[in-house]
């Protein structure tokens, strides 16, 4: 059979014989979307030139390298983090733009280690996206990094109240109103409730237990509200704290767990003979979560939509490094999903 020509392809996909002349010479001046149209059309008709137009489309096809800083890798929740990220620049990859995926993960936490991580990533990445908490010395690495004009990212928790640094992440505020309305709504009655926070520090944490708080004073003031307990991002440290709470609460009606150590807690409630027996209102849907709603340690899980978040960060960090002077805020607030033991 004869090879399919200029002109048939033209007509297969829709353009003028001009346009695809453009492509198969790497015009500029074609748009990116008529460029993957050519080359699918070209890929259909078995036109002869379609190694040409596939590296013509490559050369054009904008780059991005995107940097993220990920807490502790043996967590379940930050590895999901970075299946979805990856997940998401895959995505967007097919759309014509290709995405370098770049993902540290810290075992040491110290803000001095997240700061070093920080300006060392930002080196070679066209914007870069951070997990840690609020502490001036992360917040300098912050500010250098802009100050060159790299855009940086804060996902989960906030780095900045005011805007300064991009955000991606859920209303916290709303996340401590709404785990309060569910603790009210499930005790029969009102008593004692434990606050287990990974580190105040993490902003998101932080405006948890404010809102956690505030929807008591307002509607549920006959509840005590013991003092927050920090379980340093520890499953560990958060069992240990899980069991002084019931030897020195025998009465304590609930447990709220804000941040890292939800799997410690849980041990600590089965192991105490106490699991299903106390309202326990924790963070994300994961494996052990999951478990912990059906055996009814956990009566409620407030969880990130981690494909989605992950969606609009990569989306908005390749925004900002097309025009990182612009000024523009690629802050995004996503709805939280609530999960019990009836809808998992």
């Amino acid at each position: 059979m004869p090879r399919p020509t200029i002109s048939e392809l033209a007509k297969a996909a829709g353009v003028s014989i001009a346009t695809v002349n453009r492509v198969l010479a790497g015009s500029d001046k074609v748009r990116k979307a008529t460029q993957l149209l050519v080359q699918e059309a070209a890929e259909n008709i078995g036109f002869y030139g379609l190694a040409t137009i596939q590296a013509k489309v490559a050369i054009t096809r904008p780059r991005y390298r995107l940097g993220f800083i990920l807490l502790q890798p043996n967590r379940q929740f930050y590895q999901n983090c970075a299946a979805a990220i990856r997940e998401a620049a895959a995505d967007l990859t097919e759309t014509g733009i290709d995405i370098d995926v770049r993902i540290e993960f810290l075992e040491d936490l110290s803000p001095q280690n997240t700061a070093a991580r920080a300006i060392a990533l930002g080196e070679g990445c066209d914007s870069i996206c951070i997990t840690s908490a609020v502490h001036p010395v992360v917040i300098q690495a912050v500010e250098s990094l802009q100050n060159r004009g790299l855009p940086v990212f804060a996902f989960v928790a906030q780095l900045s109240a005011t805007g300064l640094v991009h955000y991606v992440g859920l209303d916290n505020w709303k996340v401590g109103r709404t785990s309060a309305w569910a603790v009210e709504s499930m005790c029969k009655k009102p008593g004692k409730i434990g606050i287990l926070m990974g580190n105040p520090r993490y902003r998101n944490q932080e405006m948890n237990e404010v809102g956690f708080r505030s929807y008591f004073r307002e509607h549920a003031p006959d509840f005590t509200l013991l003092e927050p307990i920090s379980t340093f991002e520890s499953s560990a440290v958060a069992q240990e704290m899980t069991e002084k709470l019931l030897v020195d609460h025998p009465d304590l009606s609930s447990l709220f767990v804000s941040g890292g150590g939800i799997s410690g807690a849980m041990t600590a409630l089965r192991s105490s003979g106490r699991s299903g027996e106390l309202v326990v209102v924790g963070y994300d849907l994961m494996e052990s979560t999951r478990a912990g709603l059906l055996d009814r340690t956990l009566s409620l899980v407030i969880s990130h939509p981690l494909r989605q978040l992950a969606d609009e960060l990569v989306k908005g960090m390749v925004r900002a490094s097309q025009s990182p002077n612009d000024g523009v805020n690629h802050t995004k607030i996503v709805p939280f999903q609530i999960y019990t033991r009836e809808n998992i």
